[in-house]
Order: structure tokens, then C-alpha cells, then sequence
């Protein structure tokens, strides 16, 4: 009888082990082409013209995924200068979703603060407009 029981409770322990538990760590990115990871993450550091990103300029390769992340305690919004990829607003904590721009090399901004500017790759980053507001 004891047998019994002992062998259910080990069997137990190897059914729940092997049902995908893990430790909690989050997965680490999966490689994209050429071995290299799917996506690169941008911080959105705050109002602070050129520096506002980080890194800036950005260096994603072809096949890769561009990510912002708004370590920033305002909202935030990302826009490309020629207007073909717009993130929508990021709150204070939370990141966009992936966009596919491995290889551009465009300029960008947040249209909300006009003053964060940062660059994509091998664009140039633009000067800043005047501040006329929140800096």
C-alpha cells in the first residue's frame, strides 16, 4: 500500500514538472535572420532634444524589429519624418508594439513634444525645433 502511494506522489512530481513550468524568466528574443535578434529596443528617456532616445541614432538590421519604450513619467509618441510609421501614444511604462524597420534610415520625432528627435540607422538626426513648450 505504501508502495502505492509512494509511486503516485513520484509520478505526480514528474507529470507537473513536465507540463511547462519554468522559472519565470521571461523567454529570451528569438534570433531573426543572420542569427541576430528580432527586435531592438529604443528608450524614450524624456524631453531632451537629441537625447530624448536611446540609442540615438537607433541601428536595426534587415529583418529586425524596432521596439519604443517609455521610461519617461509623460506620454510619448513616435513618429517617422516622412509619416509612414506612427507608434500611437506610449503611456509612462509601456513600449510599442514591434514594427518592421530593419535597414531604414529615416529621422523621427515625438509630435506631442516636437523638441525629441532621433534617427533610424544611417539617417542624420535633425536639429531640434525651437522649444515652445515643455522641454
Amino acid at each position: 500500500m505504501y508502495r502505492s502511494i509512494a509511486m503516485r506522489a513520484v509520478a505526480g512530481v514528474l507529470l507537473s514538472s513536465s507540463c511547462g513550468g519554468g522559472s519565470g524568466a521571461p523567454a529570451a528574443p528569438s534570433p531573426g535572420p543572420g542569427g541576430g535578434s528580432t527586435a531592438v529596443t529604443i528608450t524614450i528617456m524624456g524631453v531632451k532634444g537629441a537625447q530624448s532616445f536611446s540609442p540615438n541614432p537607433g541601428t536595426c538590421a534587415a529583418g529586425q524589429m524596432v521596439i519604443w519604450r517609455n521610461a519617461d513619467v509623460v506620454t510619448h509618441r513616435v513618429r517617422l519624418d516622412d509619416l509612414s510609421v506612427d507608434t500611437g501614444d506610449i503611456p509612462p511604462g509601456a513600449s510599442s508594439q514591434p514594427m518592421p524597420l530593419g535597414n531604414v534610415s529615416k529621422a523621427y520625432h515625438c509630435p506631442i513634444h516636437p523638441n525629441m528627435v532621433g534617427s533610424l540607422n544611417a539617417a542624420q538626426t535633425p536639429e531640434p525645433p525651437p522649444c515652445t513648450g515643455y522641454c
